[in-house]
């Protein structure tokens, strides 16, 4: 019975290219989409599908559509159809498959591909909460987070085939959220991702979320050094520079504060005495920058693998005031010799820390210093001025040894005879032109002034005073007593 029942089978097989028995044994095709399954909405995407080369026609079918989708013959050379959808818009998006025909028949149907059309609705964000960057062999949870009620999402990553789907949840009213741990981490984790938003199965969903690196520390043979100036204490408002360095010929240092959700900082590397170093500035620096950082070091030909994270460096924001007792509680790396030491982590330099208030102390004593002497110098100079102007010899009509200052307005009165002089002085002033009476009753009055009478000098802005010769009639004659001729004119 056995063998007769084995021969009706190779018989059948022989006979019936055609048969049901025959066309299952035909494999099934290969079908991808370029350049990705997943399209944002209105942009074209193309299906390839391959079979064996003795393929004589291709079909495409798209999944809950009664008839073929499309029917290609094969290209030459390569045996495989392309099948172009010129815009992917809510009609074109679904599930697809493909199948070849050959002489022995049509194949098996090609595995099903999902054709996904974004764009549709408001786009989620996609959150680290421990930090991109993470070590090999860690676990790492990113989440996918969304104000719109969406029942699923969609984590994909950049250059990947694997779309990794978790269903939606709301930790509470108005939001939904899915989690996707990534464990233990390898160097094939690294990478660019994003994330969707979806109804049910749906293949139409949102926009993408901002994109999200990830970094595997730990993969590059290299711990750069991290050093700060001024220095690790610094007050609020001030200028603060990270550097990084390393010996190694590296393109991009990348710069992490321990316990941030925000992406780390990337600048790309210069070579500068003899080293590779990159310089992280914060300008001014405020207290929500202070913490613990470290930096890591990549190359260009593997840009998601970091190398060993630097010793940790914990940079103290103060106040305004900028209090010196606040000290870092992180360990500082500790340069090995001159050449590394470009910054000063800690120590008492001029521009950092206890260094730099003693600078401000010793500054402000010189300034005093300076300030008492050149008081000093104010003082001893009016001294001087003042027993100049009370030494002067005011001019005298006789046995003066010296003219008074030109500055000199006013002097002291020797005796009341002094009043008179004046109403004389003043009696002059106000004729503009004196007759001789008036000169002879003005020389007669100054005749009685006894010989100390001491004279004002008129000021010069005013008045001006000549030395007028006597008359000389009277040059024979030596007056009874010493007299002053000082006529007048208002200018």
């Amino acid at each position: 019975m056995t063998l007769t029942l084995s021969v009706l089978i190779c018989l059948g097989l022989s006979v019936g290219p055609r048969t049901c028995v025959q066309a299952g044994t035909i494999p099934k095709p290969t079908l991808w989409a370029e350049p990705a399954s997943v399209i944002a909405r209105g942009k074209p995407v193309t299906l390839w599908c391959q079979g064996p080369l003795e393929t004589e026609e291709y079909r495409l079918d798209k999944e809950g559509l009664p008839w073929a989708w499309e029917r290609q013959n094969p290209l030459e050379p390569g045996a495989k159809a392309k099948f172009h959808i010129l815009s992917t818009v809510y009609d074109s998006a679904g599930r697809y498959r493909c199948y070849y025909e050959t002489p022995a028949g049509w194949s098996e149907p090609s595995d099903p591909l999902e054709l996904v059309a974004t764009g549709v609705s408001r786009k989620p964000s996609l959150l680290i909460p421990q930090g991109s960057v993470v070590a090999r062999g860690g676990s790492l949870t990113l989440q996918c987070r969304s104000d719109v009620g969406y029942d699923r999402f969609v984590l994909y990553k950049e250059g990947g085939h694997d779309l990794v789907q978790g269903s939606g949840q709301q930790p509470q009213a108005g939001l939904s959220q899915a989690n996707f741990t990534l464990s233990p981490v390898s160097r094939s984790y690294g990478g660019q991702y994003r994330c969707y938003g979806a109804h049910n199965l749906s293949p139409r969903w949102s926009a993408p979320s901002d994109p999200l690196d990830i970094l595997i520390a730990g993969l590059i043979p290299d711990r750069p050094s991290l050093s700060v100036q001024p220095g690790p204490t610094v007050a609020s408002g001030e200028n603060v520079t990270l550097l990084c360095q390393s010996w190694r010929q590296i393109d991009t240092f990348f710069l992490t504060k321990e316990g941030a959700a925000h992406p780390p900082l990337c600048l790309k590397s210069k070579y500068q005495f003899y080293k590779y170093q990159a310089e992280f500035s914060m300008s001014p620096v405020t207290s929500a920058q202070g913490g613990t950082y470290r930096c890591y070091s990549a190359i260009r030909s593997y840009p998601y693998l970091l190398s060993s994270p630097s010793y940790p460096l914990e940079l103290v924001v103060s106040g305004p005031s900028g209090d010196p007792s606040l000290s870092p509680t992180g360990s500082t790396p500790t340069p090995a010799g001159p050449e590394d030491q470009p910054l000063t982590p800690t120590g008492l330099d001029p521009q950092s820390g206890l260094g730099r208030h003693l600078g401000v102390v010793t500054g402000v004593s010189v300034a005093f210093v300076l300030l008492l002497f050149l008081l000093l110098f104010l003082l001893l100079r009016h001294r001087h001025q003042s027993k100049h102007r009370t030494s002067a010899h005011f001019y005298r009509p006789a046995g003066a040894a010296g003219p008074e200052p030109k500055d000199q307005v006013l002097q002291k009165r020797a005796s009341p005879v002094a009043d008179t002089q004046e109403e004389i002085l003043n009696a002059a002033v106000k004729d503009t032109q004196p007759e001789d009476g008036v000169e002879l009753d003005t020389r007669a009055a100054a005749s009685e002034v006894p010989r100390d009478v001491t004279y004002a000098q008129l000021n010069s802005l005013t008045l001006r005073r000549e030395a007028t010769e006597p008359p000389p009639s009277q040059e024979r004659e030596p007056p009874a007593e010493p007299s002053i001729y000082a006529p007048l004119a208002i200018h």
